[in-house]
């Protein structure tokens, strides 16, 4: 049986280079199978070109019915795994249908393109971009080679962004203050606040303000929500007394967060939280959480 060893692998190898390699900025992004590999960062409106190169095996040639490459925008569910759901479509024809004997290289070029949203991979779904080369062929089947890209767009920092102030508590037994400088961040950004004890009639152990992702997936009966805690920082070991006030200084930057994501495409979106979490000596939990806006900076030229 060993003469069917390799009946089955491509007639051809596949290549993608871009244009602009030697210059564009590559990142890291782990593969399905756990490997991390790097890949060309893009981000919207930009130019993407390059060659396109299909080598036959030797001594093989490579019939086909036609070559294309498409740039695909997909966001694809983990709980309906295969079907990918196409908000970027875009295809250029690279051949007509005949024969390839020896090396052939192709350009192509996408202009200006549109891709409003970030490369993600979360826990229920991911968003991604590929390229698409598919050399077209009947009864042997069709030839098919993936390029990753990966996409970040950036912002400006906001005009507006009002600190966040709340007073809560437990009616004759606890009401704190607590007060953040902001409720938009930057994935590098710091959160700088505090929290004021206004009446403490419980025996606190200890305080901690916690980051949480949550990530919602589908609609209606078929909503799937996780909810993920990224950071967990103490501020407070030990009892409060009335009148005291905890300062807050947390750094963003060793954490890994995304921008946040609103409703994309009506398939997913990705919230974060700041939970403030108090403990008493009895371990009951008391926590107050408040939605936070986490953007990716516009960074300077």
């Amino acid at each position: 049986m060993n003469y069917l060893i390799g009946a089955f692998k491509p007639s051809c190898n596949i290549s993608t280079t871009f244009s602009d390699a030697k210059n564009r900025k590559q990142v890291p992004m782990k593969k399905e199978n756990g490997q991390t590999v790097m890949v060309p960062l893009f981000q919207s409106q930009e130019n993407i070109a390059g060659q396109i190169s299909i080598e036959p095996l030797q001594g093989k040639k490579v019939d086909h019915n036609g070559v294309k490459v498409e740039l695909l925008g997909q966001i694809e569910m983990y709980f309906d795994r295969g079907n990918f759901y196409d908000f970027t479509s875009l295809v250029r024809e690279l051949d007509v249908p005949g024969e390839i004997y020896e090396r052939k290289t192709y350009p192509f070029e996408f202009s200006t393109v549109e891709m409003p949203y970030e490369t993600y991979n979360g826990v229920n779904v991911r968003l991604r971009y590929v390229l698409k080369v598919t050399v077209t062929r009947g009864y042997a089947g069709s030839i098919i080679e993936y390029q990753d890209l990966v996409v970040r767009n950036y912002s400006p920092p906001p005009t507006i962004n009002n600190c966040i102030k709340m007073e809560v508590g437990i009616e004759d037994c606890l009401h704190i203050e607590f007060e953040y400088n902001k409720s938009k961040y930057h994935l590098k950004d710091v959160i700088i606040g505090k929290i004021y004890f206004l009446l403490v009639r419980i025996k606190i152990k200890n305080m901690d303000l916690e980051i949480r992702r949550r990530e919602s997936t589908g609609s209606g009966a078929n909503t799937h929500v996780e909810t993920e805690t990224l950071a967990k920082f103490e501020l407070m070991d030990g009892a409060p007394v009335r009148g005291e006030s905890i300062p807050i200084r947390l750094f963003l930057s060793p954490y890994e967060l995304t921008p946040t994501h609103r409703n994309i495409n009506n398939k997913f979106s990705v919230k974060y939280y700041l939970n403030l979490v108090l403990v008493d000596e009895e371990d009951r939990r008391y926590f107050k959480q408040q939605e936070i806006t986490i953007y990716r900076l516009q960074e300077s030229s």
